[in-house]
């Protein structure tokens, strides 16, 4: 009996644990675009290569996640997360110390590498506290201090680097993942890794009913999602809202928060329904800021139906992805973390050609194109002739 009420709660140590985890690494990734200009500065370079410690950190994310999760998978769980949480306080100490913009790279590239661990562990994580009805859930307050680190920990970072100076907003995160490090080995439970005879192989796990269908929805939309936020700004002012960026990434920040809660209760028993509104909330989003130009009212309600569409979507890509891969669930969310990173590049590399070449007046079309994509991998007929079951995403593969 015990057994079973255990399975019918949420254990929330552990669950915030990860959460201040997530909090930890998108504030480790994004403190240096809130302290561009001190950064700069004091290490004698320009803001854009300052700008590239962001880009060190998701090539770092990028290029070690599947690597370091296949080479680590007979390791035992809790070690291993206290190792990766370990990366981040040695790199944001490294970062608060250096006077080298040569060293602060090589931190910034520690960090990503990481994050890149940290998030293929996360949510096969976070899924084996819990029996199955609970996995969506559980996934979900893992992934909560993605968003209150969005919304909130960027922009107290950016003012206490006003008051304290940046180096001291790196070693805040340093102390905090500290403190982490304490709260994982206490709290956190641990489990075996796998045994070599239980181990498939990469290219086993892509072929997985339901993987590679879900890797392709994440590509599309999280690509559609970094082309508009990374040049938010010339999208905005050719909108006649120049002056006021910041208003709109808050509320963005903030709209994310509800939506991260709903997923939270409902994604255990909507998953795909979910998946499809947060797809198509999306894609109304874009056609009201093409449209609504110069309306402000018009054009802040569809940047928090965007923030409320985006806010669950690592929550709902990761339960589908866990649900799919079932044991191989860290290979599998290693992938998505490639995928994810590799649409963050994509974005800034092809919304910049569209900025360039076409202007803003190209992103709702292709940012449409990609969504109506990522719709239909959601909803198109198996290889039965039916439709895919109403409570997941894709799981025939393409």
């Amino acid at each position: 009996m015990k057994a079973a009420s255990d399975a019918d709660r949420l254990p929330w140590s552990p669950l915030l644990a990860f959460a201040t985890a997530a909090f930890v690494t998108i504030l480790t990734e994004a403190l240096p675009a809130a302290l561009l200009p001190q950064m700069a500065a004091d290490l004698r370079v320009s803001q854009a290569w300052v700008g590239q410690t962001v880009t060190a950190y998701a090539l770092g994310s990028l290029l070690a996640a599947v690597p370091l999760v296949a080479v680590t998978r007979g390791v035992r769980r809790r070690p291993l997360l206290m190792a990766a949480v370990a990366g981040f306080v040695l790199a944001n100490s490294v970062t608060a110390w250096s006077g080298s913009f040569f060293w602060t790279m090589a931190a910034r590239l520690v960090a990503g590498m990481s994050a890149g661990l940290l998030w293929a562990l996360l949510a096969g994580y976070a899924a084996r506290l819990v029996g199955p009805g609970l996995r969506g859930r559980a996934i979900a307050v893992a992934m909560a201090g993605t968003p209150l680190a969005l919304s909130l920990g960027v922009p107290a970072g950016s003012w206490f680097g006003q008051w304290a100076g940046w180096r001291a907003c790196f070693w805040a995160a340093s102390i905090l993942a500290l403190g982490l490090l304490a709260w994982i080995r206490f709290s956190v439970p641990d489990f075996g890794g796998q045994q070599t005879g239980q181990r498939s192989t990469l290219a086993s796990v892509l072929r997985r009913r339901g993987v590679r269908p879900v890797l392709l929805v994440v590509l599309a939309y999280v690509l559609a999602h970094n082309i508009l936020y990374t040049y938010i700004a010339p999208y905005l002012a050719a909108r006649g809202l120049g002056g006021q960026v910041d208003r709109a990434l808050l509320v963005f920040g903030l709209a994310a928060l509800p939506g991260i809660g709903l997923t939270g209760l409902l994604v255990d028993r909507h998953l795909q329904r979910l998946s499809l509104a947060s797809t198509a909330v999306f894609g109304v989003a874009v056609a009201v800021l093409a449209l609504a130009t110069e309306s402000a009212p018009w054009m802040f309600a569809a940047l928090a139906a965007w923030g409320l569409a985006f806010g669950g979507a690592a929550t709902l890509f990761q339960t589908a992805l866990a649900d799919a891969a079932a044991e191989e669930a860290d290979v599998a969310q290693s992938m998505l973390v490639t995928t994810w990173n590799a649409a963050i590049a994509g974005g800034g590399i092809a919304g910049g050609v569209l900025l360039q070449v076409v202007g803003v007046v190209a992103f709702a079309p292709v940012l449409l194109a990609l969504l109506g994509s990522a719709f239909a991998l959601q909803v198109r007929p198996s290889g039965d002739g039916g439709r895919r079951p109403a409570e997941g995403l894709p799981t025939g593969c393409p």
